[in-house]
């Protein structure tokens, strides 16, 4: 649409018409350049999706950049600490609710479901369960954008742990709808937890699924190969992956075990 303007490179600072981000500094192996914090709305009111982790300096620097501008509500995507850990400080900051599924993240008498819709300014937020990632994962379409906020559902490069609170059959479908909402609304770009804005929403989410169907297969040979255990089935299937982040393969290998032995 005109005015959309994704500019592609470091996440902080890439924006599209109403939504524009600002990275927190909680760099690493899982979170990438760090956490992605959204501010969305037009005029006066906004609302911020993922203050981020606790960390005083972003939440502060978050406040300052908003200058004028009126926080209605704070928005999770899920209750994962490196997007939520900062969430209860921010709101004193600047005296809003906390709105999330998970009851134990809320602040205020309001949740956060499936087919929500909240307003900032003239901006609609419709709200998608995408559970997979977590339980409680929620992605966010902006219509005035023809942009999805994706969470860790998906992300600006490589691919999404299956957490211990997630499920690898929850998350398959989660994409599958993803899939077909962005093509079905035109999407132009996912705006992710990490990492960079994706200008191709059907190309990101083709990848993410062709991905998990060649995990699978390939955890289905290293089950032949006589691989039993999650991290014998890692040595195998993510034997090129830094041994740092082999815990996080544990972790989707389990999810994807449960997933193929009907668990």
């Amino acid at each position: 649409m005109s005015g959309l303007h994704i500019p592609i490179g470091t996440p902080d600072g890439s924006r599209t018409e109403h939504a524009e981000n600002l990275l927190a500094p909680n760099p690493s192996a899982m979170t990438l350049d760090g956490t992605n914090t959204w501010v969305v709305g037009a005029g006066e009111e906004v609302v911020v999706v993922d203050p981020g982790p606790d960390d005083e300096s972003h939440l502060r620097r978050l406040r300052d950049h908003l200058g004028a501008r009126r926080v209605t509500e704070v928005l999770l995507t899920h209750g994962h600490i490196d997007h939520s850990g900062g969430a209860k400080r921010f709101a004193e900051l600047v005296g809003a609710p906390v709105r999330a599924l998970d009851p134990r993240h809320r602040l205020g008498s309001e949740g956060l479901a499936d087919g929500d819709v909240v307003t900032a300014g003239d901006v609609e937020i419709h709200v998608y369960g995408t559970p997979g990632h977590s339980f409680d994962s929620l992605c966010f379409w902006l219509p005035a954008d023809l942009a999805m906020l994706t969470g860790d559902t998906v992300l600006g490069r490589g691919t999404t742990v299956i957490a211990d609170d997630g499920d690898l059959g929850d998350y398959l479908r989660s994409l599958d709808r993803l899939r077909a909402a962005a093509e079905s609304l035109g999407a132009l770009a996912l705006l992710p937890g990490h990492g960079p804005v994706l200008n191709d929403p059907i190309a990101a989410l083709d990848g993410y699924l062709a991905h998990r169907r060649q995990r699978l297969d390939q955890i289905r040979a290293a089950r032949a190969r006589g691989a039993r255990t999650p991290r014998e089935i890692v040595e195998i299937v993510y034997a090129d992956v830094d041994v740092s982040l082999w815990p996080a393969a544990e972790m989707s290998v389990r999810a994807q075990l449960d997933y193929l032995d009907g668990r």
